[in-house]
């Protein structure tokens, strides 16, 4: 295990109790006759998360018998500790991924979700780090085995985006995705600098949940502007020739998308109102958290004193999580795509207020 912490924070996620009943109240729901006539897909998704749950506990039930096994073998004289360790670590890997999935239980977790990633103040340097964090994160839906699809992207005058919408489709992608909103800070040597300084650049992310039928989400035409032009790319066959590309903006609210990713315009304009519908429900859940809790650095300038997580290429290597105070010191692990332990931490931090470092700060 990785701490000590652990057996007691298991306690605070996995009540089997509470789980058992909320499915109880569930299948009273879904047996009512009524119930399949107009059948709630939302109700039917919760009672298949909560019979995994069940399904997990009682597999966690099953490795705990095997390792007491093990450890009495043990007392007895056997020679079990090289198997002890490789069931502690098989153990130990389960639970955290059961921990992970089971604080995954907000409204919106179970949807895929739109990213889109704008980098800060700085130029090259900064957009740059934009497309670092872009290949991080297709990298890491790669690893998880999602579908990802970039519906728009700016190049940078010289390297980088300028900006980038992608859509991850899977499940809970949102719910983990939602641990990288705001502003990630990079400090490197710079590779643009002809004297070899040291650099700091800022790029923001921001994620939002992709939206059903399910959800009502009224867009009149008359609220609507919509323009076409020449899709841009790298030159050769990535220019299209014709006036593809859709921008939408939402008149009432200021929101505007566009999506130049398909050849054909009316695909691109289905695209592009489902972002804008995503932005939207986005948009209007903001509206009621307001009034719940304090504006949280979400949208914060992109700059100094705003980040969530700091990347430390030089003088020394570290990637810190200001949040949840989690620092880990293989970079290039993570800037590859390994992002579940601070999606992890992060999930941890936000149900139990629990973070996983020493909260000492980063030093400049």
């Amino acid at each position: 295990m990785r701490s000590a912490s652990r057996p007691r924070l298991c306690g605070a996620i996995f009540d089997l109790a509470s789980t058992k009943s909320q499915l109880a109240k569930i299948e009273e729901q879904v047996a009512a006759p009524s119930f399949w006539s107009q059948p709630n897909q939302h109700l039917l998704r919760e009672r298949k998360r909560l019979e995994q749950a069940l399904a997990d506990d009682a597999r966690v039930a099953i490795m705990t018998s095997d390792l007491d096994t093990l450890f009495e073998l043990q007392r007895e004289g056997e020679s079990v500790a090289g198997e002890i360790g490789q069931e502690l670590k098989r153990f130990s890997e389960r639970l955290e991924k059961l921990e992970t999935e089971m604080l995954l239980a907000g409204e919106n977790d179970f949807r895929d979700a739109i990213v889109v990633i704008h980098p800060g103040a700085g130029g090259t340097e900064s957009q740059d780090w934009a497309e670092m964090l872009l290949r991080m994160y297709l990298r890491w839906a790669e690893r998880m085995g999602f579908k990802t699809l970039i519906t728009d992207r700016l190049e940078g005058e010289g390297a980088g985006i300028k900006s980038v919408t992608f859509e991850v489709n899977g499940e809970n992608v949102y719910g983990l995705l939602a641990s990288e909103v705001g502003v990630h800070r990079l400090v490197r040597i710079s590779p643009f600098d002809a004297n070899a300084r040291r650099h700091t650049s800022f790029a923001s992310v921001f994620v939002y949940p992709q939206v059903d039928d399910e959800i009502k989400i009224d867009i009149r035409p008359e609220d609507l502007r919509v323009d076409t032009f020449r899709a841009g790319g790298r030159g050769g066959q990535h220019v299209n020739r014709t006036d593809s590309a859709v921008r939408m903006v939402h008149l009432p609210t200021g929101i505007v998308v566009q999506c130049q990713n398909e050849r054909s315009q009316h695909k691109n304009r289905d695209m592009a109102l489902k972002q804008l519908r995503a932005r939207l429900y986005e948009h209007e859940m903001e509206k009621k958290r307001e009034e719940e809790r304090k504006v949280e650095a979400t949208k914060a300038d992109i700059n100094f004193g705003s980040q969530i997580r700091s990347y430390v290429l030089a003088p020394y290597r570290l990637i810190k999580d200001h949040r949840t105070k989690l620092g880990l010191g293989d970079v290039d692990r993570v800037l590859g795509g390994d992002l579940e332990p601070f999606m992890h931490a992060y999930l941890v931090w936000k149900r139990t207020g629990r973070t996983a470092g020493d909260g000492q700060e980063l030093p400049e």
